[in-house]
């Protein structure tokens, strides 16, 4: 009777170890499978506060087994300034593991740095309007990325959830200028500028070897915001977040 006890004991203690270790490969290692997708702004702070509250009810924090990524420290600040300015907290933590891996010290070869790899010249045009002087800090750095997600987010407002999430991640790692460029060509190409879709075909257009299509869409000659070469990164950055967004959303809520 004690033995067959100790197996039952033995085969939970080994599936609650299996589920933990998959749970940390959604974190730490990755997404590699676009399942569905949760909402990115948050309709209500009810609905904010009710994922704050009931993930995870009477139990460890998912992440304390995980602090060299930073992420107990962090997850605070990412649910504070999320609910502030109305963002899914989960989006947020995809992008910041896409940006940084959650290094707070991590700078890109262009200059961006911290969590959210904010720009310098972001953190100038964003310290008057959120009241900061400095975005190098922690808290500091995800509260501007938060903040210049939602405007972005506010920038594509007759678009479809989905696709609406996806050019603001898009916006966010290539600029504003470089999606609407993008929209641009899709519409003339008679697709909808409003799709994700259509945005991923177009940005390769963007590339200096296609100024022939360029004269005909603009009348100068070339897109406003430059040519693109960096298309297929952003592409890739897009998709790798959305991947995560949908695990994390399954993981954690």
């Amino acid at each position: 009777m004690i033995i067959a006890e100790k197996g039952k004991w033995l085969r939970f203690v080994s599936l609650l170890s299996a589920t933990l270790l998959v749970f940390s490969s959604f974190v730490l290692q990755g997404c590699s499978q676009h399942i569905t997708s949760a909402s990115f702004a948050q309709k209500t702070s009810n609905s904010i506060e009710t994922i704050t509250d009931g993930t995870l009810p009477e139990q460890p924090s998912p992440f304390a087994s995980m602090s060299t990524a930073g992420l107990d420290r962090y997850l605070p600040l990412v649910k504070k300034y999320a609910e502030e300015y109305r963002l899914d907290w989960v989006l947020v933590l995809a992008v910041m593991k896409q940006e940084s891996r959650f290094n707070h010290e991590a700078v890109s070869d262009k200059g961006a740095y911290g969590l959210m790899q904010i720009m310098p010249l972001t953190q100038i045009e964003l310290a008057e309007k959120i009241g900061i002087e400095e975005a190098s800090t922690p808290r500091n750095n995800i509260k501007a990325g938060i903040y210049h997600l939602k405007s972005l987010y506010v920038m594509f407002k007759k678009v479809p959830r989905e696709d609406r999430i996806c050019l603001t991640l898009a916006a966010y790692n290539a600029g504003l200028g470089r999606v609407m460029d993008a929209q641009k060509i899709a519409a003339y190409m008679g697709n909808d500028p409003n799709q994700w879709s259509s945005i991923r075909s177009a940005l390769p257009f963007l590339s200096k070897k296609n100024y022939t299509l360029h004269s005909r869409v603009w009348e100068d000659g070339y897109p406003p915001s430059g040519y693109f070469r960096n298309w297929r990164q952003t592409i890739d950055y897009v998709e790798n977040i959305m991947n995560c967004y949908d695990r994390y959303s399954l993981a954690l809520k």
